[in-house]
C-alpha cells in the first residue's frame, strides 16, 4: 500500500491524479479504482496496477483520521 493525496479529481468525467507522498509520483485514477469517495487534497492509501497508459492507482481509500 502507498500514501498519497488526491491532487485533482473530476467527478463528472470519473477520473483524476493521485500523488505518492514517498516519492512524489503521479498515478492515474478512474472512478472504477476508488473504493472510497475522494476529493482533492484528501489524504489517500492505495495500490497501483498495470493500466493502457502505464501504472494506475487501484484500491483507492481515505485515511482515517
Amino acid at each position: 500500500m502507498k500514501e498519497g493525496k488526491v491532487k485533482f479529481f473530476n467527478e463528472a468525467k470519473g477520473f483524476g491524479f493521485v500523488k505518492d507522498t514517498a516519492t512524489n509520483e503521479e498515478y492515474f485514477v478512474h472512478v472504477s479504482g476508488l473504493i472510497d469517495e475522494v476529493r482533492e487534497n484528501d489524504e489517500i492509501t492505495f495500490d497501483v496496477a498495470p493500466g493502457r497508459k502505464g501504472l494506475n492507482a487501484v484500491n483507492v481509500r481515505l485515511v482515517n483520521n
